[in-house]
């Protein structure tokens, strides 16, 4: 978070060729000066290079959304939060009757696309990847079909992303509290041609959304492995929402919570399958650090610039495919590893509402570039102990299903829910041979490898893009 006042001098013409808008927004936004730039290229309007569904830039109308429990039944539904997520696997489903009606089927998501968020916090982009196809997405995200016999549609993303083509993108904005931006306002901006520039941009941008696609596959088997090699039978959510039991069952209850979520039928019994099926078990407060299986400590958070501060990120940032969150002082914060957490750490969304599809109970590997942020006391840490079990495959034991559903079994509170501190304590871990579990850790380390060279692949290309513009206009 920057604290300077941005000060800038707009030259009267400016103003007459933006339809004499009086407002700051698209003269600090920098779209004037990009324009500027952009003149020294051979450039062509976007709406000339889409194709499709309202000429191939559009979002969609408000409609009610009938939710479903059985996939079956349904379509995976982004939103705007969701689709800068890593892992999607536990959207929320729409009704595939719905779905497939007139009036939403142009909803679909394929790959390629550019996903555009226009409303709220607008402006944010990505790129849909193979495993975004067949899913829908609700009106407040706009998509940019790319016309693949004019242009790549990575290098198209690569420009709308960059530092040249955001600006343009929000310069239309409107509102006073919710902000928006509509298709009429992106069909005019104009993308430069680039000639081989464009071809290289493509590669990495497609590279990058094939790495994550591979990342999510190295993760699930991963956890499959692990479960196969303890002798676990994993479920899937459908199983549990047809044999839990939780609308009505009777349960022996103990002094440790009266609570009927806590001893929910299924819970039970997955506990007790999973000690039976393994060889060798332990209570998840025997398998980590000492002092560690506990939220973080609260702190004073004072805003900085980025070369004073380091990133704050919490449960909503944690999960994306690129965490952006709070600049804060790095001098007002203790040196507390639950705070700057070691390699291997697993954070797992602690506090919140409990919802299907909510964050809570979701687990996070924290390595390679997620090792640079500081991480709010609302995570439950888990740090392994790495004598008794790699810490990589932890996580892929924590990142099943089945220990999924167990852990959220031992929610407590009200509205905002947490971990019952001492029901946590006692998951049962099957414990499996140290090899095989350094095989596993060696997996989950390689998906978040794959991870952060996404973010490097896209990164390369926005500044490819950007550099060739940039050397053009000289």
């Amino acid at each position: 978070m920057s604290r300077k006042f941005q000060v800038k001098v707009v030259q009267s013409k400016w103003i007459i060729n933006d339809g004499h808008r009086l407002d700051c927004g698209p003269y600090l936004s920098g779209a004037i000066e990009a324009r500027e730039l952009l003149s020294n290229h051979r450039t062509e309007r976007l709406d000339s290079l889409t194709r499709g569904y309202g000429g191939g830039i559009y979002n969609g109308p408000q409609f009610s959304r009938n939710y479903v429990d059985n996939p079956e039944f349904g379509v995976p539904f982004l939103t705007t939060s969701t689709i800068q997520q890593a892992d999607i696997s536990r959207l929320p489903y729409i009704s595939k009757k719905d779905a497939y009606s007139t009036r939403l089927k142009f909803l679909e998501i394929t790959e390629g696309m550019t996903l555009i968020t226009c409303s709220g916090s607008i402006g944010k982009s990505v790129y849909s990847r193979k495993d975004m196809v067949g899913c829908w997405s609700n009106q407040d995200i706009m998509k940019v079909v790319a016309d693949v016999t004019k242009i790549l549609p990575g290098y198209l993303h690569a420009f709308i992303v960059g530092k040249y083509g955001v600006p343009l993108v929000v310069a239309g904005t409107y509102g006073a509290i919710i902000q928006h931006i509509e298709p009429r306002h992106l069909i005019e901006i104009t993308v430069p041609r680039l000639d081989e520039v464009e071809q290289q941009a493509h590669d990495l941008v497609q590279r990058a959304a094939d790495l994550r696609v591979e990342a999510n596959t190295l993760i699930k088997l991963a956890s499959n492995q692990y479960l196969s090699v303890a002798n676990v039978q994993e479920i899937t959510p459908k199983y549990w929402h047809e044999n839990s039991g939780k609308k009505s069952f009777t349960a022996h209850i103990s002094k440790t919570s009266l609570r009927a979520m806590n001893y929910i039928p299924l819970n039970i019994h997955l506990i007790e399958r999973i000690k039976e099926q393994s060889d060798n078990c332990l209570p998840l407060i025997n398998v980590v650090e000492e002092n560690t299986l506990r939220s973080g400590p609260r702190f004073k958070r004072v805003d900085a610039d980025r070369e004073y501060g380091v990133e704050l990120i919490g449960q909503g940032e944690c999960f994306n495919t690129r965490p952006c969150g709070r600049w804060i002082s790095k001098n007002h914060l203790p040196n507390d590893k639950l705070l700057f957490p070691p390699d291997g750490a697993i954070m797992i969304a602690a506090q919140g509402c409990a919802g299907e599809t909510d964050l809570f109970g979701r687990a996070q590997f924290i390595t390679g570039k997620l090792l640079d942020y500081v991480y709010s006391q609302h995570f439950l840490r888990v740090i392994g102990n790495e004598s008794i079990m790699p810490r990589g495959a932890l996580f892929a034991f924590m990142a099943t299903e089945i220990a999924y559903r167990i852990r959220k079994g031992f929610q407590i509170g009200s509205m905002q829910q947490d971990f019952h501190p001492d029901m946590i304590k006692a998951i049962p871990i099957p414990i499996i041979d140290y090899n095989e579990a350094k095989k596993i850790d060696a997996m989950i380390r390689n998906a978040y490898y794959n991870f952060d060279l996404a973010n490097d692949c896209e990164d390369q290309a926005r500044t490819l893009v950007e550099h060739a513009i940039e050397e053009g206009g000289r």
